[in-house]
């Protein structure tokens, strides 16, 4: 699963937006921009906000990197539970809720 960022500088999103719907696209507009915000204003200070889309799932990944380094300090969901869900064929959302009956 590979989800890294090639520009450090820009929060990312991989997939086009050509193979979303156009509410999902718009969504992910909204996001980015709210990710240059946030990293604009410098409240992560060395830190910032990257959105990528996990190739596999095909869902939105959030991390907190380091700016110069490219270190991830945060990723949501966890790697870990990115690689369950890729290992079982199941979605981040399926491996982080509750079944309705617990």
């Amino acid at each position: 699963m590979n989800i890294s960022s090639n520009n450090r500088s820009a929060p990312l999103i991989v997939q086009s937006a050509a193979t979303v719907p156009p509410e999902e696209a718009s969504q992910r507009r909204q996001l980015v921009q709210a990710a240059k915000s946030v990293n604009a204003s410098g409240t992560l200070g060395q830190n910032q906000l990257v959105f990528a889309v996990d190739p596999t799932t095909h869902h939105v990944i959030m991390r907190v990197e380091n700016r110069d380094t490219g270190e991830v300090i945060l990723q949501v969901p966890p790697e870990n539970v990115m690689q369950m869900a890729e290992d079982l064929n199941l979605t981040p959302a399926h491996t982080m809720l509750p079944d309705a009956d617990t």
